[in-house]
């Protein structure tokens, strides 16, 4: 009997597979739920291909499947994996059926990188909020006018259907899932066995904020953006910084706005608000956000919010915070850059 009720608790995942399949996207996503496995009766991964056989995927060796889409059954998830091939030549109408066949047998729906174009090309994302790899995300939103690209976020979840940017960012996702599935401790076992985040905010930046914008060209400004970057809080100021380059203020000035299109100070001021917002992703207070940034009190990071954004961040950490089961519950898990 225990058996029985331990078969009927698993959770089928299927993941679509296909020719120049990218390796990473699905094989993250595949070892987290094999891992909650460790702590619940919870998963079983099953591999599928639209017509049964195997498949060359990414780093070219063949992969065999458990069978045809169109045989598979019913899922609790299914997953849609990208690839590195441009999304003309890998979202085939084979690829597009059998990705059909599964979207109409699965509690969950979702992508991983560009295999949010299949989805996209069978009209399933139309009127709701997705993401993909930053490469893909222009052509997504050209392409497919009627989906709410959200294009810095890491994963997104709109009702049943969630997608998630590339590679890495698919293990979020699967320990969000995780996370709604069977509670936070069984996905922070997870998270510590694989040896990642607990998972990062579905809300928070595809991009570092130091890889946001232009890149420094010269040694000398790259110097100063690392010692602003690891230390945001610090007083930092054009006189500080010079010295710390060893040239002058108005020079330093120069090569900033000719290398980074922003004055010290407003690189200075930009790093620290892109801080206190992945801190609000994270859960952490106005205050404690504002104060760990380097603004001082949490009035200085109102403000900056209400330039920036409109908003302030307490709304804005309402309506965007995306840390496990709480943000799926509100269908908040979308980036504000």
């Amino acid at each position: 009997m225990s058996s029985l009720l331990a078969e009927k608790s698993r959770r089928r995942i299927g993941i679509l597979v296909f020719d120049g399949v990218k390796m990473l996207d699905f094989v993250g996503p595949a070892e987290v739920f094999v891992e909650a496995n460790q702590s619940v009766p919870g998963y079983e991964v099953v591999l599928v291909s639209p017509d049964g056989a195997s498949v060359q995927t990414s780093i070219g060796g063949p992969l065999e499947v458990s069978g045809a889409a169109g045989d598979a059954g019913r899922f609790d998830t299914v997953m849609v994996p990208g690839s590195e091939l441009p999304p003309a030549r890998f979202v085939t109408d084979e690829v597009l059926a059998a990705a059909r066949i599964l979207s109409a047998n699965t509690r969950r729906l979702t992508s991983i990188c560009s295999g949010a174009f299949v989805l996209a090309e069978l009209g399933l994302l139309n009127g709701r909020r997705a993401t993909t790899h930053w490469k893909f995300v222009h052509d997504l939103a050209r392409n497919y006018p009627q989906v709410d690209v959200q294009p810095d976020a890491i994963f997104v979840r709109d009702g049943n259907l969630y997608s998630s940017a590339g590679v890495v960012a698919g293990v979020d996702l699967a320990l969000a899932l995780v996370e709604q599935d069977h509670g936070s401790d069984t996905a922070r076992r997870v998270a510590q066995s694989l040896v990642v985040y607990m998972q990062r905010a579905g809300g928070q930046s595809q991009f570092s904020a130091s890889l946001t914008g232009p890149v420094p060209r010269s040694a000398l400004v790259r110097r100063v953006v690392d010692l602003i970057c690891a230390d945001p809080a610090f007083p930092h100021t054009v006189q500080t910084l010079a010295a710390h380059a060893q040239v002058s203020p108005r020079h330093l000035t120069r090569l900033f706005r000719t290398e980074l299109e922003r004055s010290p100070a407003e690189y200075v001021g930009f790093i620290r608000f892109c801080v206190a917002r992945d801190l609000l992703h994270a859960g952490h207070s106005v205050t404690e956000a504002a104060m760990s940034a380097g603004f001082g009190n949490s009035e200085a990071l109102r403000r900056a919010f209400i330039a920036r954004l409109g908003v302030s961040p307490q709304k804005y950490q309402q309506r965007f915070r995306s840390t496990g089961s709480a943000a799926f519950e509100h269908d908040a898990v979308v980036a504000v850059s």
